[in-house]
């Protein structure tokens, strides 16, 4: 699998995300929207870092279980129920995404949303990556 993050100069630089990733490989992996469900679907963590962790945590576990790693990750959306909170947070959040799945990052999103399925939720992940195997 090929994965070409790309970053063109006359865009503002990214923080977090990469502009435009190009991939190639033989499987694209549909990840369906994680929130912080634990597995006996209780939402856990009360604070938008606690339930982004959980989150990211259910995501990069859906697609371990397909054969990804966090590297394969071409395209991550991320759907709060409060912007500004997201961006008071976001030294935090990135931290917790470096740690959980590195630096080779996705082309993302974040949207801001009236809720999610679940009322406690604050934040919820989808995405797709792409595998050579």
């Amino acid at each position: 699998m090929s994965m070409e993050r790309v970053n063109p100069p006359e865009l503002s630089p990214p923080t977090g995300f990469s502009h435009a990733v190009v991939a190639a490989g033989r499987r694209i992996v549909f990840l369906a929207g994680q929130t912080a469900l634990d597995a006996g679907g209780k939402v856990v963590g009360e604070s938008l870092p606690e339930q982004f962790t959980r989150a990211l945590a259910n995501l990069l576990a859906a697609l371990r279980a397909a054969g990804g790693t966090p590297s394969d990750l071409a395209r991550v959306t991320v759907y709060v129920t409060d912007v500004a909170a997201y961006r008071e947070h976001a030294a935090e959040l990135g931290a917790i995404w470096r740690e959980s799945a590195g630096r080779d990052y996705p082309a993302m999103a974040v949207v801001g949303i009236v809720r999610l399925w679940d009322e406690q939720a604050l934040v919820e992940l989808d995405g797709f990556a792409v595998l050579d195997r």
